[in-house]
């Protein structure tokens, strides 16, 4: 017989919220778990490995919707493994030009913050430089 656990216990077995498990679960993420006879939801040992996959994918900053696409991808078999790198070179080179940016804009800023004074005077060319239009 499969171990069943309530949300809570798959919530702290898995490390998400037991919020973000129901927000999983009403995405599809998860397969419709089992309920008790008064209501309560029950989950077995697949549906927190799934739950650890989803927060690991979350944690590498995959998309919701990447996600689901990985997660279809992990329960099928039959899948060819050039689809999951796929979308994992895809979530790379959009993590590549985000770094790339944040290093435009921390390179931007810290030329501002060397060039201005920051003494008593007014003009100050970190202003100057966010009033250009």
């Amino acid at each position: 017989m499969t171990v069943q656990v309530a949300i809570g216990e798959a919530a702290r077995l898995s490390g998400v919220s037991a919020r973000m498990v129901r927000h999983y679960e009403g995405l599809g993420l998860l397969p419709a778990v089992a309920r008790t006879d008064s209501g309560y939801r029950q989950y077995n040992e697949a549906d927190v490995h799934t739950l650890r996959f989803i927060k690991r994918s979350r944690d590498l900053g995959f998309s919701m919707e990447e996600i689901a696409e990985l997660v279809g991808l992990w329960h099928n078999r039959r899948r060819a493994s050039s689809s999951v790198k796929r979308v994992a070179e895809k979530h790379l080179g959009e993590l590549e030009q985000r770094i790339a940016d944040m290093q435009s804009m921390r390179n931007t800023l810290a030329h501002l913050v060397h060039c201005c004074h920051g003494d008593a005077r007014p003009d100050c060319p970190i202003l100057d430089d966010l009033g250009k239009a």
